[in-house]
């Protein structure tokens, strides 16, 4: 699995001119599944994402994690992160698992989340979204579950 996670302020998610998610300050994580991925994948993104410390503490220094900071997420299913680009200029994106094993690691990621007591706000998985957030810092970080 890989995450794109940026801490985010005011950001929604809006499918067909509706809003399917909105936080006020937290994480925007956008979540690609690929075909190893488990749910062993899953929760050990959801662990490490809601316990990662890059909130400013009192001292402005990243020290703070979502779980710290009482911080929502919002949640949005990404399989583009997996296009590969590396022949042609059109991304092939074979390493992207398909719809409904991605859809259901996807949903266990997002419970995973929910069990350690965070608000999870989503898109609409294979939908065609708009994602609007202020991106606070500006801080941006990509985590692979493969990497551990």
């Amino acid at each position: 699995m890989k995450a794109v996670i940026q801490r985010g302020r005011n950001a929604s998610v809006t499918v067909e001119n509706k809003v399917t998610g909105e936080i006020d300050n937290g994480l925007v994580v956008l979540l690609g599944v690929t075909h190893e991925d488990t749910e062993e994948d899953a929760k050990y993104l959801a662990d490490k994402i809601v316990n990662l410390r890059i909130f400013e503490d009192e001292e402005g220094k990243m020290n703070l994690s979502l779980k710290d900071i009482g911080g929502q997420m919002l949640s949005i299913s990404q399989f583009t992160l997996y296009g590969d680009t590396r022949k042609g200029r059109r991304p092939n994106f074979m390493n992207a698992a398909k719809p409904g094993p991605a859809n259901e690691l996807y949903e266990s990621f997002n419970s995973f989340v929910k069990d350690q007591e965070i608000s999870v706000e989503t898109g609409a998985f294979g939908e065609m979204m708009d994602v609007q957030l202020t991106n606070v810092g500006p801080v941006t970080l990509i985590l692979e579950s493969k990497d551990r």
